[in-house]
């Protein structure tokens, strides 16, 4: 009998070849952190000392000289501009975000607003700041962030992640120069780092990291930086931080994973992880219209993913139409297909349970094989992926 519960709820049994993505459940919760969670929910516990406790944990792993938990890595986001904005004055920390005070605005660089799922300029606006863009989408130079900082500047915030620009901005480096040489803090979201003390090493005021995806904690979020700036982010729990609240459970469940993460056997994942791309090369090689690439991760995290590219004249089927192929069916496959309209997609192997490779592996076999089976060219317009992209969420939970 299947201990896999998804069935006795009426859920999907998906296989996750996406990644870390929020939307899937992010990842496999390591087994440290689900009984550190089962102990503690009993018990009542002073979460403020709770966090004095995690605190030390996350000094110790990322360098910081303190850190907290809280809701997720956008919740971070928001309770770090709100420190750098109020400060410790808790007047000002209660009137967030319609009274905000003057000295508000926070520099991003037009190529690091983003979605993860919601933008990331919308994070720094329900903490009452202003965003102020600079540079284009495709270009950000010294003069435009020199330019844009004045006395109204509360902080910087600098995004690490797949989805922006990676050419043309600045490096986090010069732009920790050029902010500092101004007085105004840092602020880094690093929500899918590997890397925990990197940011702050290059000169951060705070890192925001997920305790949910590489760590494989609960859902949460983790704060890292300066103790006045941190101190400042966790007063905001007496406001905008309150619908942010984080759970004993999952507090402790983040300490539990922080420290299984000192032990964890890295080569041994990637070594396995590997095995699995390979497998599924030789899946895909020699296979009409296909071409199958292990690539690095574009943000130099220490793993791999497989790039599927798709010819449909040769195929007979189109990338996105795969991809939906793929997850459909008694066995769904969702795979990384935020590129699809370049004509390809990623598999990532960082959250597979044992045997699933062969799943993943025999699923591409058997779509392909039916593509090339066709008289037709399988080949939905690419249009309707914009069209009804939303269609699920607005029926839901229809």
């Amino acid at each position: 009998m299947s201990d896999d519960i998804r069935a006795s709820i009426g859920l999907r049994p998906v296989i996750n070849v996406s990644g870390t993505m929020t939307s899937l459940g992010a990842s496999i919760v390591v087994p440290e952190a689900i009984r550190a969670m089962a102990a503690i929910l009993p018990q009542f516990v002073e979460v403020n000392d709770l966090q004095r406790k995690a605190s030390a944990i996350i000094s110790r792993l990322t360098g910081s000289e303190a850190g907290f938990v809280t809701a997720s890595c956008s919740s971070g986001i928001s309770l770090a501009v709100a420190g750098a904005i109020t400060g410790p004055d808790l007047l000002a920390i209660e009137k967030l975000p319609d009274a905000a005070p003057e000295k508000n605005e926070v520099l991003v660089q037009m190529g690091h607003v983003v979605s993860y799922g919601a933008p990331v300029d919308q994070a720094i606006r329900l903490a009452g700041g202003k965003v102020v863009l600079i540079g284009q989408a495709t270009s950000t130079h010294r003069f435009h962030m020199e330019n844009a900082i004045t006395d109204k500047t509360a902080a910087a915030v600098y995004v690490i992640s797949h989805h922006v620009v990676n050419y043309g901005l600045l490096h986090l480096t010069e732009f920790v120069e050029i902010a500092h040489a101004k007085g105004v803090p840092v602020i880094v979201d690093a929500a899918s780092e590997y890397d925990l003390k990197l940011f702050l090493a290059q000169g951060a005021d705070i890192v925001l990291y997920s305790g949910h995806k590489f760590l494989g904690g609960p859902t949460s979020g983790i704060v890292a930086g300066r103790k006045e700036l941190v101190r400042n982010a966790f007063l905001q729990n007496m406001g905008i931080g309150r619908g942010m609240k984080v759970g004993k459970e999952s507090i402790f469940g983040v300490m539990a994973a922080l420290e299984a993460w000192e032990t964890r056997d890295h080569d041994g994942i990637r070594e396995r992880e590997t095995s699995y791309l390979h497998l599924w090369k030789q899946t895909l090689d020699g296979r009409p219209g296909v071409t199958a690439l292990i690539e690095p991760d574009p943000t130099n995290n220490p793993l791999d993913r497989m790039r599927v590219i798709i010819a449909p004249q040769e195929a007979h089927i189109t990338a996105w139409d795969l991809a939906a192929q793929l997850r459909s069916g008694t066995d769904p496959i969702i795979v990384r297909d935020h590129e699809v309209e370049h004509h390809y997609f990623y598999l990532d192997p960082c959250n597979l349970h044992p045997g699933q490779e062969t799943v993943v592996a025999e699923r591409l076999a058997e779509e392909l094989d039916k593509a090339r089976a066709s008289n037709e060219i399988i080949a939905s317009p690419i249009e309707d992926l914009s069209r009804h992209r939303f269609d699920g969420m607005l029926r839901w939970p229809d």
